[in-house]
């Protein structure tokens, strides 16, 4: 226990027989933890009052105990002093504050204090004991949207006492140092401080840990050993959800404190932005206790502490879930995010050998020619380019000083809808021709690409509690920038970014994702508000028609053909795209399209630019076969 100083209670300069000196000393003393000093000043055993005033502090394990003297009164040769107490229970538990009394007489001429155990606590009588009551709370779930859980119960293994079965407290809690790293000093205060009867939480481990240490932890006496099954394993979409861990020593230093042994700790995605609300704040008890029976006397003080929340809700479909994850699990390695198009919900994450939230959310690549849909609504709003001109699709073409290359078909021939002329925009569109998207740059101005990348959320800021990335476009100052911009290679967005986009050519609105609908925020202590996510956008409805128009051709009669499926029509546009990252060449695969109201972006690392469309037509299948 450390005691600190913390006001300058009275000044020494009374003499005798004024009782003044006799009230600062025994409360310099025992706010000091001279506890000798203090016990000076009392009428009682001397021995006695300095092991009851230590006994107290470790009994509530307390960080520090500090004074106020509110008044003293004389009568004869009897007083009483007022007094306010302020113990700082530690462990981020609130501050007890409650008034006593110190009642003085005079002693051959000395004043002395009225020694009992209510000098320490009004209610506390000879034959008792301090100790802290810390209820546990169990983990709260993360849900889908239909409210069930997305991860299921696994055993953790709680090392912990019984304080009036152990022997040996220092031993034990040196042992379980030398086992776990667990400060010996903070394990020690948690046996004093705790009911004798009551099982003592000690250290958490999780299943591998615990086998590992099992053996070393069996030969420390007095040791017990409970199961308890927490909501701990992660189901699909794993990065997003987040794993849990038992605290550790290491845990304690990321949270910046202390933490109970039975705490568990979110160490990635919703688990951990979410730990404060999933966990909530364990409540306090401080009561007396009977030293002869061990049972409960009084309850002198409560702190409820902050409540769980019923859960953290998720926007996750549990069946298109599932069938994101059988699209992606090929060999190559790949990200499927899909969204609800009317709404903006994220219904599912899928990966292989790709990080769900790294990746899918936040990445950060090159879209391609999938980008067209975007430079589309820039070239083909306000009476602007006709999808039917025809605008050749060369195998090489320099626009403004940019060389762009096509990637011939294997037969050599010039991708077209009608063999033997020049192909349309719409066909260029569906075939994804660079070389004819490129040079469509010198028929948009610089701020209708701008305006209509800020019109499908690139670059706009979302308040997801993960983190995303909404694109980057950089300026297009010249017609080779505007270029590369259409022919997406300037650009960067990300899966979840794109999958917004081709929601956003389904519904006739962008809106910005969701991932959570309950609660509001990650963190509902914050005085500073959370911020309001971007509010929709409506999209022309002349341009839509194009666009839709296209997106159609490119399933029905371009390279996207592969996603096509059964049921409700496909929509969407794919595209290969080489670039430099971080001194490696990456090819990647896209599609971007929707079947229903499922949105999806689907982005695979390969060199065959039909990958995506293919694992976007899998996905298809199964979640109309599912739906």
């Amino acid at each position: 226990m450390s005691l600190a100083v913390a006001v300058p209670l009275l000044s020494a300069c009374f003499s005798e027989p004024s009782p003044h000196e006799a009230v600062s000393q025994f409360l310099v003393g025992w706010q000091t933890g001279d506890y000798a000093s203090a016990a000076e000043r009392t009428d009682g055993d001397p021995k006695v009052v300095r092991k009851a005033l230590e006994q107290a502090g470790l009994q509530l394990d307390a960080a520090s105990i500090r004074f106020s003297l509110k008044g003293l009164s004389t009568s004869g040769d009897d007083a009483d002093a007022k007094f306010q107490v302020r113990i700082d229970l530690g462990d981020n538990n609130p501050l007890w504050q409650y008034d006593n009394n110190l009642p003085l007489h005079l002693v051959d001429g000395v004043w002395k204090v009225r020694w009992s155990p209510s000098v320490i606590h009004p209610q506390l009588h000879p034959g008792q004991r301090f100790a802290v009551k810390v209820p546990p709370t169990g983990r709260q779930p993360i849900e889908d949207r239909d409210g069930d859980a997305l991860q299921t119960e696994a055993t953790l293994y709680v090392a912990g006492v019984f304080p009036a079965r152990v022997k040996d407290p220092v031993g034990v809690c040196e042992r379980l140092f030398q086992v776990t790293g667990f400060a010996q000093d903070r394990l020690l205060s948690r046996i004093r401080s705790a009911p004798p009867e009551d099982f003592v939480p000690l250290v958490t481990f999780g299943g591998n840990k615990y086998a590992q240490l099992r053996d070393r932890l069996d030969e420390i006496p007095d040791l017990q050993i409970e199961k308890r099954l927490q909501p701990v394993k992660p189901a699909q979409p794993v990065d997003i959800i987040g794993s849990v861990s038992a605290n550790t020593p290491e845990t304690e230093q990321q949270l910046g404190g202390p933490l109970l042994a039975g705490d568990t700790f979110g160490q990635g995605g919703l688990q951990k932005a979410y730990q404060d609300q999933l966990t909530g704040s364990t409540g306090t008890k401080v009561i007396t206790y009977d030293l002869k029976t061990s049972e409960q006397v009084a309850e002198l003080a409560q702190w409820p502490g902050r409540a769980n929340t019923t859960s953290v809700k998720t926007t996750i479909d549990r069946g298109v879930q599932q069938s994101a994850d059988l699209a992606v699990s090929g060999t190559a390695p790949a990200t499927l995010v899909a969204i609800d198009a009317p709404t903006g919900e994220i219904l599912a994450v899928g990966s292989h050998e790709m990080n769900q939230e790294k990746d899918g959310l936040d990445g950060r690549f090159p879209p391609g020619t999938t980008f067209s849909i975007v430079a589309g609504e820039g070239l083909f709003g306000a009476g602007g380019l006709d999808p039917e001109q025809k605008v050749p699709c060369p195998a090489d073409r320099l626009v403004g000083g940019a060389r762009f290359q096509q990637a011939m078909p294997t037969d050599g021939t010039v991708p077209t809808l009608v063999p033997g002329t020049a192909p349309t925009v719409a066909a260029n569109f569906a075939n994804g021709c660079v070389t004819a998207l490129a040079s469509l740059s010198r028929r948009v101005s610089a701020g209708a690409l701008t305006q209509a990348a800020t019109r499908f959320g690139i670059g706009g800021k979302w308040s997801l509690p993960l983190r995303s990335f909404s694109g980057t476009m950089p300026p297009a100052a010249s017609d080779a920038a505007k270029a590369k911009i259409i022919a997406g290679q300037t650009v960067r967005v990300s899966p979840l970014s794109m999958a917004l986009v081709a929601g956003a050519v389904a519904s006739g609105t962008w809106r910005p994702p969701t991932l959570v609908t309950s609660p509001a925020s990650p963190d509902l202590s914050s005085d500073v508000p959370p911020v309001a996510p971007p509010s929709p956008i409506p999209l022309d409805t002349g341009t839509l028609a194009k666009l839709r128009a296209l997106m159609r051709a490119g399933v029905t009669t371009g390279t996207s053909a592969p996603a096509a499926a059964p049921g409700a029509k496909v929509y969407g546009v794919s595209s290969g795209v080489t670039y430099v990252d971080k001194k490696h060449s990456r090819s990647l695969s896209w599609f971007v399209g929707w079947q229903g109201d499922i949105a999806v972006a689907v982005l695979t690392e390969t060199t065959d630019p039909a990958a995506s469309a293919r694992i976007a037509g899998q996905f298809f299948r199964s979640a109309r076969n599912a739906a």
